[in-house]
């Protein structure tokens, strides 16, 4: 082979080089692009802040404080994710959640996390964000205003699977986070949840998560020294079965944690929904009331 020769294998290997990194620019780009086209808007009189940055785009937290909220507060706080199949839905499904809480002196958060129409990522990666939140509130406490031991994670549907294994289940914890700081709530409100993403509970959990629906299956997580928790869930339910969440409870209490389950008769999935009933929403609310003040989280204290 002569010098020519070698001279123009070495430009084509250039400008391949240069075209493949051209072309996987254009793609970063456009995917940079098409997350911020399909960006939640933050909601009214909530702070929006991110909590954490992922190639799909950033994540937000919507944060409503109370009207007498001062810097140096040590308050209760909650963190709520909206339910959708991991596949849709939005933050503010619990903004009538968190103005409640924020009147009542708590530091109350709508979460965005990565779902599959907006972000084309899968039921792991809504966990791995929902530990992330939890350990972003904690690890900001001081900026919050917030007692980092009383943090309660909250959620409807697969909301509610993200908020439930939180507080149970084993990894999911990203690379570059400081694990120093735990992603594990004080406390958990659960809206008719995903407890058993297994062939035993709900149904669509083999058939999307395949051989791995057991790695976030809450209830195949209980253990000892869980944290308090409370269900909200209809005997109607036909999405997620109420025979899920009792089982559920009675593990939960087999292990000496509490778990209270709070079952609404002939009602089904999404029940607990202001957008569908006022009563029931009501009735949620008060009820959720009365165990964060069982915990000291709500009350004259905060």
């Amino acid at each position: 082979m002569n010098s020519k020769t070698q001279k123009a294998y070495i430009l084509f290997f250039m400008i391949c080089l240069f075209g493949l990194y051209f072309t996987q620019s254009l793609e970063a780009a456009d995917k940079k692009r098409a997350a911020k086209s399909k960006e939640w808007k933050p909601l009214k009189g909530a702070e929006f802040k991110v909590y954490k940055s992922t190639e799909q785009g950033d994540l937000h937290l919507n944060i409503f404080k109370p009207e007498d909220w001062k810097p140096g507060d040590s308050r209760p706080a909650i963190v709520f994710f909206f339910g959708g199949g991991w596949t849709g839905g939005n933050p503010s499904q619990f903004e009538p959640h968190c103005q409640y809480l924020a009147s009542k002196g708590m530091v109350a958060c709508a979460a965005e996390y990565r779902i599959k129409s907006k972000h084309k990522t899968t039921p792991f990666e809504c966990v791995a964000d929902g530990k992330s939140a939890v350990r972003w509130v904690r690890q900001h406490a001081d900026e919050l205003g917030v007692d980092p031991n009383r943090i309660v994670a909250g959620g409807g549907s697969a909301g509610g699977h993200v908020a439930a294994c939180t507080g149970t289940v084993i990894g999911f914890e990203e690379p570059d986070e400081n694990k120093q700081i735990s992603s594990v709530p004080n406390a958990m409100a659960l809206f008719n949840p995903v407890v058993d993403t297994t062939e035993t509970g709900w149904k669509g959990g083999p058939k999307h998560l395949g051989e791995r629906c057991k790695e976030i299956s809450p209830i195949h997580f209980i253990r000892k020294d869980l944290p308090p928790t409370i269900i909200f869930h209809g005997t109607a339910d036909t999405t997620v079965l109420f025979e899920n969440v009792e089982r559920f409870t009675e593990q939960m209490k087999q292990q000496g944690n509490r778990c209270d389950l709070v079952a609404y008769q002939d009602q089904g999935h999404g029940f607990f929904n202001l957008s569908k009933s006022r009563e029931n929403y009501d009735s949620t609310i008060e009820k959720l009331d009365q165990f964060l003040t069982s915990l000291g989280y709500l009350g004259p204290e905060k």
